[in-house]
């Protein structure tokens, strides 16, 4: 019960933190806000790494460094794959690869659950289809490097699931500090590179668009500790499932803010996770 209600506030929390990035990214690059976005997590973690029970260690420096570069590679093929689209066809393929692999990794090191459970992760697989659909681009074929990317994107996520999952229980924060760091330091040298070679605009991140690039920075921290906290609680294949919803808190904030209309399927879609949501939490 606990790593899902966990898990459910991350997932929200991770959504909004995707809105803010989407808004920001509306006026500066993707890659831009990433990098602030990293900067900012980074320096939320460390101070939360003072003010949390924390021990640094081998293996807690060693899974921050790799979910750092899964993290870093799971952006910037999301972004690729997105650009190309279509996007109601690749963000289920990414949704659903970032599920599949930690709940096959989960179930290969021996976690079994319940009838309810497994229930439940069926569930939230179909929910994460509907929730990611978006009608209309439907006709649209993606290209097969499209597919590959939201394959890779997926992938990476997965992986950074099953790393994290590895960090010593009682690290704290300590990983996802140095997750941050590494994030930041890969997205500062592609925009080093980008200026270099002049692939990318010079921009000067001002008023609302650095706001929101805060704020996309603050809560992708506190979503990533509470999947953490999740994962350390309760089994990397619940998790998992839980992690894959996100979107459902971007498209609500999106309803609400900007007063988007949510389609009939992603209504559906968030009604289907609820239900998946219970049925893991009697897992």
């Amino acid at each position: 019960m606990l790593s899902v209600l966990l898990g459910l506030a991350g997932s929200i929390i991770y959504g909004a933190s995707d809105f803010f990035g989407g808004m920001a990214a509306r006026r500066v690059s993707a890659v831009r806000v990433t990098a602030i976005n990293s900067v900012v997590g980074f320096l939320a973690l460390a101070v939360g790494s003072l003010l949390l029970p924390t021990k640094w260690s081998q293996e807690a420096l060693i899974t921050g460094v790799l979910t750092g570069i899964a993290g870093a590679a799971a952006l910037v093929l999301l972004y690729a794959c997105l650009a190309i689209g279509p996007m109601s066809i690749l963000s289920p393929i990414l949704a659903l690869v970032a599920a599949v692999v930690p709940i096959t990794i989960g179930f290969a090191r021996g976690e079994r659950l319940s009838p309810a459970g497994n229930a439940g992760l069926v569930v939230g697989l179909v929910a994460i289809i509907l929730i990611c659909l978006v009608p209309g681009a439907g006709a649209v074929r993606p290209s097969a490097r499209g597919i590959l990317m939201a394959i890779g994107s997926g992938l990476a996520i997965g992986a950074y699931l099953v790393v994290i999952d590895l960090s010593p229980a009682d690290s704290g924060p300590a990983p996802l500090v140095v997750c941050f760091a590494v994030t930041g330091l890969v997205m500062g040298t592609i925009l080093l590179a980008g200026a270099a070679r002049r692939r990318l605009p010079a921009e000067r991140a001002r008023g609302a668009v650095l706001l929101f690039a805060v704020l996309c920075g603050i809560t992708d921290a506190a979503a990533a500790l509470l999947f953490l906290l999740a994962l350390r609680a309760g089994d990397l294949s619940v998790v998992s499932v839980l992690n894959a919803l996100a979107p459902a808190g971007t498209i609500i904030l999106a309803a609400i803010v900007l007063k988007e209309r949510i389609a009939v399927v992603q209504w559906i879609g968030l009604a289907v996770a609820l239900v998946a949501a219970a049925l893991l939490a009697l897992a």
